[in-house]
């Protein structure tokens, strides 16, 4: 019997690749995939498939290009998130200020779940629409 299948990475629909690459290299400290770092200054952004990898080569995320995407509509299930990433931060201090960073970048809150004292959140979408928790660990 040969061995499981093994995650190469989350791929995110988005009509603007770029830029939601952007936002999560930003927000998670990934770099690009060797090839896929922005083009010099004056040069075409053609791209319609990037990856994002820790600084390994570890593969994370990628994004491809769609011609039109329908944000979830959470907390109402008329549109469902279908997909969204948890992740973790240090403690209550990180997490006000990784929102801060979330939002500075783009995102949008969602769901402030903060009074929660088992499991304090946030629910945020990044500039695509995608959803995401962050939490204290």
């Amino acid at each position: 019997m040969g061995r499981s299948p093994r995650l190469l990475h989350t791929v995110l629909d988005t009509t603007d690749v770029r830029g939601s690459a952007e936002f999560w290299r930003e927000l998670l400290g990934l770099v690009y995939r060797p090839g896929d770092e922005p083009p010099a200054d004056g040069e075409p952004d053609d791209a319609d498939w990037l990856v994002l990898t820790e600084a390994d080569g570890t593969r994370r995320l990628a994004f491809q290009e769609v011609e039109e995407l329908t944000p979830t509509t959470w907390p109402d299930h008329e549109v469902p998130m279908q997909l969204h990433l948890d992740l973790l931060v240090d403690d209550r201090d990180d997490l006000e200020r990784q929102r801060s960073r979330a939002e500075a970048l783009g995102a949008r809150l969602l769901l402030d779940r903060t009074d929660d004292p088992d499991e304090p959140l946030y629910v945020l979408a990044d500039p695509s629409g995608h959803p995401f928790c962050l939490f204290p660990g």
